[in-house]
């Protein structure tokens, strides 16, 4: 089953919203940092394995400059964690899209530093 979280990283001053599959891997995850909740990760593991598998370095680069790096690792675990709660799907889409269009319409998440 699909599970949808969210997390906060106060020292960072970060959300972190991730799609988790069955076994606790994140198919898709959005950060957005600040204040003003800036995207700066809003990265799928499916366009990512697509470009490893059949593109090359360059456009995966590419991709992880203007759309970030999806975490690495299993999130299992996460219930016992401080400050992560399940959240809906549609919650999830709303920020999904939200940071897609917005990091789409930049150079990525670096093109946002002189805003912060």
């Amino acid at each position: 089953m699909t599970t949808w979280i969210q997390a906060h990283s106060a020292q960072d001053d970060i959300w972190s919203y991730f799609e988790l599959d069955d076994d606790g891997w994140a198919q898709r995850q959005v950060d957005l940092e600040g204040a003003a909740r800036l995207p700066v990760t809003a990265a799928s593991l499916k366009e990512v394995l697509g470009l490893r598998d059949h593109a090359d370095l360059v456009t995966l680069s590419a991709y992880e400059r203007r759309y970030g790096v999806l975490a690495e690792g299993c999130l299992n675990g996460w219930q016992e964690s401080d400050g992560v709660a399940v959240i809906t799907r549609d919650k999830f889409e709303r920020i999904w899209l939200e940071g897609r269009l917005r990091l789409e319409s930049t150079d990525g998440p670096k093109a946002h530093e002189g805003t912060r």
